[in-house]
C-alpha cells in the first residue's frame, strides 16, 4: 500500500479549506469572510437578546457540538446547549425513535430567534434533517456544516450552509472543526 506523505496530507487539507463553499438559504454562494462575520454578528445578537444556540451532531460531530457548546458558554457568555444526556437520548430513541433524538427536545425548548448549528459529515442523517425541519418551523436561524456528496440534503437546508468537499470523515470533521473555531474566534473578538 502506497501512503501519502504528511506534506501531501497538509496540502490536501489546505485545498479542502480553501475550497470550502458557503451558501445562503437560496443556494447562492456567499463571500466567505462576509458570511462568517454575519454569523458572528447573529451570534452576538443572540447573546444580547438572551436567546439560545443548540448544536447537534452524531459521533465525532456530537463531540464537536459539545466542544463548541462549552466554548460558547465559557468564552462568549452565551446560552448554548447540546442533547448529549444519555438518559434523554435513550428515552427518546426507545419511546419515539432515534430519528427524533434532536427534534423532540427542540420542539419543547427552542424559541423563535434561537440558532441551530447542525453538523453532519454525510449531510443526510435522518435525525439531523428532522431537527432542521423543527428549527425551520420554530423560526430559528439554521447553520449547517456538511461534506461528502455536494447534493446532500443538509447542504441546502440552512440559512447559512458550510460545505467542504471531503470524501473521508477525518478530513470532513477536521474542516468542520476549523470552521467552528474561526466562528468562535470571531464571536470572542466582536466589539458590541
Amino acid at each position: 500500500m502506497e501512503s501519502k506523505s504528511w506534506r501531501q496530507n497538509v496540502d490536501q487539507f489546505h485545498s479542502l479549506l480553501a475550497g470550502m463553499v458557503l451558501t445562503g438559504r437560496d443556494g447562492a454562494v456567499l463571500d466567505t469572510d462576509k458570511a462568517f462575520t454575519d454569523w458572528a454578528g447573529q451570534t452576538v445578537k443572540i447573546r444580547e437578546t438572551n436567546r439560545s444556540i443548540y448544536l447537534i451532531g452524531n459521533g465525532a460531530s456530537a463531540s464537536m457540538a459539545s466542544h463548541f457548546s462549552a466554548d460558547l458558554a465559557k468564552n462568549a457568555q452565551l446560552h448554548a446547549q447540546v442533547f448529549s444526556d444519555l438518559s434523554l437520548i435513550t428515552a427518546i430513541s426507545n419511546d419515539i425513535g432515534y430519528d427524533q433524538v434532536f427534534a423532540e427536545p427542540l420542539r419543547r425548548r427552542a424559541n423563535p430567534g434561537d440558532m441551530l448549528v447542525a453538523i453532519s459529515s454525510s449531510g443526510k442523517s435522518p435525525n439531523i434533517i428532522a431537527a432542521v425541519e423543527v428549527a425551520r418551523e420554530k423560526k430559528m436561524t439554521i447553520v449547517s456544516l456538511s461534506a461528502m456528496s455536494p447534493g446532500n440534503p443538509l447542504r441546502a437546508s440552512g440559512d447559512l450552509n458550510i460545505y467542504v468537499a471531503a470524501a473521508q470523515y477525518g478530513a470532513a470533521e477536521s474542516a468542520h472543526a476549523a470552521a467552528l473555531h474561526w466562528w468562535m474566534d470571531l464571536v470572542q473578538e466582536w466589539k458590541s
